[in-house]
């Protein structure tokens, strides 16, 4: 199977189904420096799993997700397309190159995005632990208001610095956030976004990108097990939430 352009036949739209047509960009294109290994943190296994499959796994087993599109580094394009193959992603529709930024990265995947889309739903392909359920839970709030995103609520006491790192002020925690992905948009209000927002690529997710419009984004509390694979105790995290999980 060829990975590595637009590929419409393998898009699974179906006729006669109410719910909007949503397509996901999983972006795994990052450099993997905080974990001090010669392979990509995509491609380490959690428990005998890839991460990058377990997330695409995730996508392919979402029944509001109708193709999904991989952001890649360009030397990582044909190992994803293995992976793809051996975990059997039938809704993988194209991997693409990724550019220098994340902001970047996600604009190339969403020029792949296929035409009768409705809504883009954006994931790091990091976050390996992300269900079905929450990809759902977000989809559906996002059907509702154009804009949502996944997030967890904190359980700490927050403060803001001065910059000499001093305490400045105590944050109403009731109020605050920890913004994780999948983030899912309405295509229409996105490529509005796109277009019209400066300075896009220096963003660092893309809720900040429709934030500017402005639009609101609403957030959907996904809880705190949708960590994102970054430094090497991150793995064994993942794994005792997996052990959780299959405890329950």
């Amino acid at each position: 199977m060829s990975v590595t352009g637009k590929t419409a036949d393998l898009i699974r739209f179906a006729s006669g189904k109410k719910r909007p047509k949503t397509s996901a960009i999983i972006v795994a294109a990052g450099s993997s420096t905080r974990m001090g290994s010669t392979v990509s943190k995509q491609f380490l296994e959690v428990a005998g799993v890839p991460v990058l499959a377990r997330t695409l796994l995730a996508f392919e087993n979402t029944k509001e997700i109708d193709e999904i599109i991989v952001v890649a580094r360009q030397s990582e394009l044909a190992l994803v397309g293995e992976i793809a193959a051996r975990w059997h992603i039938s809704k993988l529709s194209a991997v693409v190159a990724g550019g220098d930024t994340r902001a970047a990265s996600v604009k190339n995947g969403f020029l792949h995005v296929h035409h009768a889309a409705k809504f883009v739903a954006i994931h790091d392909g990091a976050r390996c632990l992300v269900t079905p359920q929450m990809i759902e839970k977000v989809c559906r709030v996002a059907y509702r208001h154009r804009a949502a995103t996944a997030a967890c609520s904190v359980s700490d006491t927050v403060k803001t610095a001065t910059k000499r790192g001093f305490i400045a002020k105590t944050v109403d925690r009731s109020t605050v956030y920890l913004a994780t992905t999948p983030q899912i948009f309405s295509t229409n209000l996105y490529r509005a976004a796109l277009e019209t927002v400066k300075g896009a690529e220096l963003l660092t997710d893309d809720n900040q990108l429709i934030e500017r419009l402005p639009y609101p984004v609403k957030l959907v509390d996904c809880g705190k097990d949708n960590i994102k694979i970054t430094e090497p105790r991150d793995m064994r995290l993942a794994e005792f939430i997996l052990k959780e999980r299959e405890g329950e």
